[in-house]
Protein backbone atom coordinates (compact mmCIF):
# COMPACT_ATOMS: atom_id res chain seq x y z
CA UNK A 1 0.00 0.00 0.00
CA UNK A 2 1.12 3.53 -0.63
CA UNK A 3 0.53 6.35 1.85
CA UNK A 4 -2.58 7.69 0.06
CA UNK A 5 -4.20 4.23 0.23
CA UNK A 6 -3.78 3.94 4.02
CA UNK A 7 -6.79 4.49 6.27
CA UNK A 8 -7.12 8.15 7.35
CA UNK A 9 -6.36 7.32 11.01
CA UNK A 10 -3.14 5.57 9.97
CA UNK A 11 -2.20 8.47 7.70
CA UNK A 12 -2.66 10.83 10.65
CA UNK A 13 -0.43 8.70 12.90
CA UNK A 14 2.27 8.26 10.25
CA UNK A 15 2.26 11.66 8.50
CA UNK A 16 5.00 13.31 10.61
CA UNK A 17 7.22 10.21 10.30
CA UNK A 18 6.78 9.99 6.52
CA UNK A 19 7.42 13.71 6.15
CA UNK A 20 10.58 13.46 8.29
CA UNK A 21 11.96 10.38 6.53
CA UNK A 22 10.77 11.24 3.04
CA UNK A 23 9.34 7.77 2.41
CA UNK A 24 6.77 5.26 3.63
CA UNK A 25 8.67 2.20 4.85
CA UNK A 26 7.96 -1.27 3.55
CA UNK A 27 6.81 -2.28 7.04
CA UNK A 28 3.95 0.23 6.90
CA UNK A 29 3.15 -0.65 3.30
CA UNK A 30 2.65 -4.27 4.36
CA UNK A 31 0.91 -3.86 7.71
CA UNK A 32 -1.27 -0.98 6.55
CA UNK A 33 -3.86 -3.60 5.58
CA UNK A 34 -4.64 -3.81 9.33
CA UNK A 35 -5.36 -0.16 10.15
CA UNK A 36 -7.23 -0.91 13.38
CA UNK A 37 -4.12 -2.68 14.69
CA UNK A 38 -1.46 -0.45 13.13
CA UNK A 39 -2.85 2.86 14.40
CA UNK A 40 -2.83 1.86 18.10
CA UNK A 41 0.56 0.19 17.64
CA UNK A 42 1.99 3.48 16.42
CA UNK A 43 0.13 5.43 19.09
CA UNK A 44 1.79 3.14 21.65
CA UNK A 45 5.15 3.89 20.02
CA UNK A 46 4.55 7.62 20.42
CA UNK A 47 3.35 7.19 24.01
CA UNK A 48 6.53 5.25 24.84
CA UNK A 49 8.63 8.12 23.49
CA UNK A 50 6.94 10.35 26.06
CA UNK A 51 7.26 7.79 28.87
CA UNK A 52 11.02 7.31 28.55
CA UNK A 53 14.03 9.52 27.90
CA UNK A 54 15.44 9.14 24.38
CA UNK A 55 18.61 7.37 25.54
CA UNK A 56 16.63 4.69 27.37
CA UNK A 57 14.24 4.26 24.44
CA UNK A 58 17.15 3.86 22.03
CA UNK A 59 18.95 1.48 24.39
CA UNK A 60 15.87 -0.73 24.46
CA UNK A 61 15.08 -0.46 20.75
CA UNK A 62 18.64 -1.19 19.62
CA UNK A 63 18.98 -4.08 22.09
CA UNK A 64 15.79 -5.81 20.97
CA UNK A 65 16.62 -5.23 17.30
CA UNK A 66 20.07 -6.74 17.82
CA UNK A 67 18.76 -9.73 19.80
CA UNK A 68 16.18 -10.52 17.08
CA UNK A 69 18.47 -9.72 14.16
CA UNK A 70 15.95 -7.12 13.02
CA UNK A 71 18.28 -5.13 10.76
CA UNK A 72 15.30 -3.17 9.43
CA UNK A 73 14.77 -1.50 12.81
CA UNK A 74 18.41 -1.69 13.90
CA UNK A 75 19.69 0.45 11.05
CA UNK A 76 16.93 3.02 11.47
CA UNK A 77 17.57 3.31 15.21
CA UNK A 78 21.31 3.59 14.67
CA UNK A 79 20.60 6.62 12.49
CA UNK A 80 18.10 8.05 14.96
CA UNK A 81 20.52 7.68 17.87
CA UNK A 82 23.24 9.38 15.86
CA UNK A 83 20.81 12.17 14.87
CA UNK A 84 19.91 12.60 18.55
CA UNK A 85 23.61 13.19 19.23
CA UNK A 86 24.46 9.92 20.98
CA UNK A 87 27.37 9.18 18.63
CA UNK A 88 28.64 6.07 16.90
CA UNK A 89 30.67 4.97 19.94
CA UNK A 90 27.52 4.91 22.06
CA UNK A 91 25.56 3.00 19.38
CA UNK A 92 28.39 0.47 19.02
CA UNK A 93 28.51 0.01 22.80
CA UNK A 94 24.78 -0.75 22.93
CA UNK A 95 25.06 -3.17 20.02
CA UNK A 96 27.77 -5.16 21.79
CA UNK A 97 25.07 -6.38 24.21
CA UNK A 98 27.65 -6.33 26.98
CA UNK A 99 26.61 -3.55 29.36
CA UNK A 100 29.23 -4.45 31.95
CA UNK A 101 31.92 -3.66 29.34
CA UNK A 102 30.36 -0.40 28.11
CA UNK A 103 31.74 2.54 30.11
CA UNK A 104 30.14 5.07 27.75
CA UNK A 105 26.68 3.88 28.83
CA UNK A 106 25.13 5.42 31.93
CA UNK A 107 24.18 3.26 34.90
CA UNK A 108 20.52 3.58 33.87
CA UNK A 109 21.29 2.54 30.27
CA UNK A 110 23.26 -0.48 31.50
CA UNK A 111 20.36 -1.45 33.79
CA UNK A 112 17.91 -1.14 30.88
CA UNK A 113 20.07 -3.32 28.67
CA UNK A 114 20.61 -5.97 31.36
CA UNK A 115 16.86 -6.14 31.90
CA UNK A 116 16.00 -6.23 28.19
CA UNK A 117 18.50 -9.02 27.52
CA UNK A 118 17.24 -10.99 30.52
CA UNK A 119 13.54 -10.64 29.72
CA UNK A 120 14.09 -11.61 26.08
CA UNK A 121 16.48 -14.49 26.71
CA UNK A 122 14.32 -15.92 29.51
CA UNK A 123 10.93 -15.18 27.91
CA UNK A 124 10.07 -12.95 30.87
CA UNK A 125 10.67 -15.71 33.43
CA UNK A 126 13.00 -15.31 36.39
CA UNK A 127 13.96 -11.69 35.81
CA UNK A 128 13.18 -10.32 39.26
CA UNK A 129 16.81 -9.40 40.06
CA UNK A 130 17.17 -7.43 36.82
CA UNK A 131 13.71 -5.90 37.24
CA UNK A 132 14.42 -4.74 40.79
CA UNK A 133 17.79 -3.31 39.70
CA UNK A 134 16.00 -1.45 36.92
CA UNK A 135 13.39 -0.10 39.33
CA UNK A 136 16.23 1.11 41.56
CA UNK A 137 17.85 2.82 38.57
CA UNK A 138 14.85 4.44 36.85
CA UNK A 139 11.76 3.93 39.01
CA UNK A 140 8.69 1.74 38.64
CA UNK A 141 6.88 3.87 36.04
CA UNK A 142 9.77 3.88 33.60
CA UNK A 143 10.44 0.17 34.28
CA UNK A 144 6.90 -0.66 33.14
CA UNK A 145 7.45 1.57 30.10
CA UNK A 146 10.60 -0.44 29.28
CA UNK A 147 8.55 -3.64 29.51
CA UNK A 148 6.00 -2.25 27.04
CA UNK A 149 8.89 -1.06 24.84
CA UNK A 150 10.31 -4.58 24.71
CA UNK A 151 6.94 -5.96 23.63
CA UNK A 152 6.58 -3.29 20.97
CA UNK A 153 9.98 -3.99 19.42
CA UNK A 154 9.56 -7.77 19.62
CA UNK A 155 6.28 -7.41 17.73
CA UNK A 156 8.01 -5.32 15.06
CA UNK A 157 10.85 -7.85 14.78
CA UNK A 158 8.48 -10.79 14.37
CA UNK A 159 6.58 -9.03 11.58
CA UNK A 160 9.68 -7.77 9.76
CA UNK A 161 11.48 -11.10 10.05
CA UNK A 162 8.34 -13.03 9.09
CA UNK A 163 7.87 -10.87 6.00
CA UNK A 164 11.62 -10.99 5.24
CA UNK A 165 11.77 -7.23 4.80
CA UNK A 166 15.09 -5.71 3.84
CA UNK A 167 16.32 -2.69 5.79
CA UNK A 168 15.35 0.58 4.09
CA UNK A 169 18.71 2.14 4.99
CA UNK A 170 22.20 0.72 5.55
CA UNK A 171 23.86 0.49 8.95
CA UNK A 172 25.84 3.52 10.04
CA UNK A 173 28.76 1.12 10.36
CA UNK A 174 28.70 0.01 6.70
CA UNK A 175 31.33 1.47 4.41
CA UNK A 176 30.23 4.61 2.62
CA UNK A 177 27.48 5.62 5.07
Amino acid sequence: MEFDALAPRVQDVLRARVDRLGYLGEFFKCVGVQPDVLAPFMEMTEALKKALPDRLTETGALTVAKLFDNRYELHQHERLAKKLGFGEEWVAAVEQLSPQDAPCLSDAERAVQRFVVAIVERSGQGVSAEREALIDAIGPEQTIAVMFLVGRYITHAMIVNGLELAPPVPSIFEAGT
